[in-house]
């Protein structure tokens, strides 16, 4: 039997690589997923990928950060579905910029797709998942949240949020039996990262990470699968990074055996 069989799942970023690889994911496990994203074309194309595939979808245009918006998804969902089971928060935007650079506009952007986003669709998603009594939240914080990096103030900043948030969230919600936890990855090759991280950049993470290289964006979806299923029933208030070993390391050299 499939992981999540006959599940309803809203997968948010969905237009996304790595939106897109835990969307398909969950669909081939069984999943009727709901694909949102900013992009209406973006989440009809991998609604479209996995009905191809033969299984369930359907897209959704949203804004995660218009309250309005989110509202009308989670309500969409429940009219077609009749509930959500799941819920991934991939949805965000990224910024390299200087601390001392960074404008008011820029910070208030990021704070607002990756922490009032993730907030505003996990609070709404939640109020049906406790009037079910059950349902698993899972969002996709970084290592940008643990880590103090270069031109990372405002997205490490709301990473860091949305790790406070995981934590808060997984002891209110536990009573209605949901379970919240969360992703830190590290570096991903993505369609983004392929334009944005030049050949000195990925030198500087591949020397921090014990692996040698980026995660496969199927390996965050992997990770995301085994929060989803009934294997990780018992985890919950917890950040699972995915990174390689980056975040365990400190200094790395070749011993002389």
């Amino acid at each position: 039997m499939r992981r999540l069989e006959n599940k309803i799942a809203i997968v948010t970023g969905a237009g996304g690589d790595i939106g897109r690889s835990i969307a398909t994911r969950f669909a081939r496990e069984g999943a009727f997923v709901v694909a949102a994203d900013l992009d209406a074309k973006r989440a009809e194309a991998t609604a479209a990928e996995i009905i191809a595939s033969g299984c369930k979808a359907r897209a959704q245009c949203v804004d995660v950060a218009v309250q309005a918006q989110v509202e009308e998804l989670v309500a969409s969902t429940v009219r077609n579905s009749g509930g959500i089971d799941l819920l991934v928060n991939v949805a965000g935007v990224g910024l390299t910029k200087s601390f001392l650079t960074t404008t008011l506009e820029q910070w208030e952007k990021v704070l607002r797709v990756n922490l009032t986003g993730c907030f505003l669709c996990s609070q709404a998603v939640a109020r049906v998942m406790s009037a079910q009594k059950r349902g698993k939240i899972i969002n996709i914080a970084s290592l940008s949240g643990q880590r103090g990096g270069t031109g990372r103030a405002a997205y490490g900043a709301s990473k860091a949020g949305v790790t406070m948030l995981t934590k808060v969230m997984a002891v209110e919600l536990a009573r209605y039996c949901i379970t919240v936890n969360e992703i830190a990855p590290g570096p991903v090759n993505t369609e983004m990262t392929a334009v944005t991280h030049d050949e000195a950049t990925r030198d500087a993470y591949c020397r921090l990470i014990p692996m040698g290289r980026y995660a496969e964006r199927n390996e965050i979806a992997d990770a995301a699968l085994f929060l989803a299923s009934s294997e990780a029933d018992f985890i919950n208030g917890q950040t699972l990074n995915v990174d390689g070993g980056f975040s365990a390391a400190g200094l790395i050299f070749d011993l002389k055996e």
